[in-house]
């Protein structure tokens, strides 16, 4: 999508920032190569997009890669050695003061921490005071246009149809007297990607009691557990459509076979509680045109459970921001693992996902949300009590033997 020059003007002067400074070699700004529609693109030296606050943006590129930014509006000025990248960096922010780039202060949001640091000592030598873009991006490339929005909606339904034929998978076997295994449900998961047209950068999360304490435990052959009757069973599951533009959906949901343990039900009322905690500060912000930032919504969920005693074992952010990548470059909710202190923008979406974990069990509920002008929505239904597997209905999704 073309940069909207006049929006991105408009916002650096509701920020009081007199230019944003786009900068990338070798695609270590992968930012930068976005905005600028170089993904893909054979680019080995050093470039900059600078756009004022009023006026034209300026290029300054390599000669020997003059046609880079080609496709940018603005004037073009080729450099090729030292002493002429640094007069043409000095003539490209000549008279600005206070510049955006893809830094954070202390690394502290290393989503946002691009730039190195040598660049950043390059430009601050030349006057200019760099301060995060990190508002400008969620503003313009991590928010999602309505194109996004549809495809995100397609795989958020296609995941939670997979978590169902998982449940029921697992329901099945177990009413049959077999015990599947952690791993079997895995691939029995990405066969349901492959036919709802749905590709993930891992394969899903699928864990029983120990290992759903371990917020990022993977099945391997080797680790691979039995799901018994009475196994508490987290799925958590990732995924986006197969095609150009389309952004990721994430969810968690966790059951059991049979009757629940009383420590497992109360540790899930908690955390369904700092989930909603949390989807409703977002929502009264929105709703009433208050300005809302990450940190305050990972607080919201952390305090709930911090209040009923388990806090030490909330060990991951409420939320993180959706993109084209599963973790996205927009503001996560969080002021646990940092500070995220960037506001939420309309058209950004986002995962909450608090949880617990204990040495013999965790649990997690995740739901995705997207910010509009005037609401925040979330884009599945919310896991509202443990599903009970032995309550199931299952019939079409019994699982494919494979001949011994």
């Amino acid at each position: 999508m073309p940069l909207d020059i006049a929006a991105i003007q408009r916002a650096l002067a509701d920020d009081g920032l007199d230019g944003w400074l786009l900068y990338d070699f070798h695609g270590s700004n992968p930012i930068a190569v976005s905005l600028a529609g170089v993904a893909g693109r054979h680019v080995t030296r050093r470039w900059y997009y600078f756009i004022p606050r009023t006026g034209s943006p300026s290029k300054l590129v390599h000669k020997i890669e003059a046609g880079v930014l080609a496709a940018l509006p603005g004037t073009t000025t080729a450099y090729a050695g030292r002493g002429q990248l640094e007069s043409g960096l000095r003539s490209l922010v000549g008279g600005a003061r206070t510049v955006a780039m893809e830094y954070s202060p202390k690394c502290a949001i290393p989503y946002i921490a691009r730039v190195d640091a040598g660049t950043i000592e390059l430009i601050r030598s030349l006057g200019v005071e760099v301060v995060s873009s990190g508002d400008l991006v969620g503003r313009f490339e991590a928010a999602w246009d309505q194109a996004a929005i549809v495809t995100h909606h397609a795989a958020s339904n296609a995941l939670y149809r997979v978590k169902d034929k998982a449940f029921a998978l697992v329901a099945a076997e177990l009413s049959a007297g077999r015990t599947p295994t952690e791993i079997e449900v895995q691939a029995a998961m990405m066969r349901w990607f492959a036919e709802d047209g749905l590709i993930t950068d891992s394969p899903p999360i699928v864990s029983v009691n120990a290992h759903a304490g371990d917020p990022h435990y993977a099945p391997t052959p080797d680790t691979s557990a039995p799901i018994r009757r009475g196994d508490l069973l987290l799925l958590d599951l990732w995924g986006k459509l197969d095609q150009p533009g389309a952004v990721y959906a994430d969810i968690t949901w966790t059951g059991v076979y049979g009757e629940p343990q009383p420590e497992v039900t109360r540790v899930f009322s908690i955390v369904a509680a700092a989930r909603d905690a949390a989807l409703g500060a977002v929502q009264r912000a929105i709703a009433t045109g208050r300005v809302i930032r990450g940190w305050e919504v990972d607080r919201e969920a952390r305090d709930v459970i911090a209040l009923a005693g388990f806090g030490d074992q909330f060990v991951h952010r409420t939320g993180h921001s959706l993109g084209e990548e599963v973790h996205g470059n927009g503001v996560h909710m969080d002021d646990y693992e940092t500070h995220d202190d960037r506001r939420l923008m309309p058209g950004t979406g986002f995962t909450i996902e608090p949880g617990i974990y204990t040495p013999s069990f965790g649990i997690r509920s995740e739901i995705n949300v997207v910010v509009t002008e005037t609401a925040a929505e979330p884009t599945g239904p919310s896991q509202q009590a443990l599903v009970r597997l032995d309550r199931l209905q299952f019939g079409e999704t019994a699982p494919r033997r494979h001949p011994s």
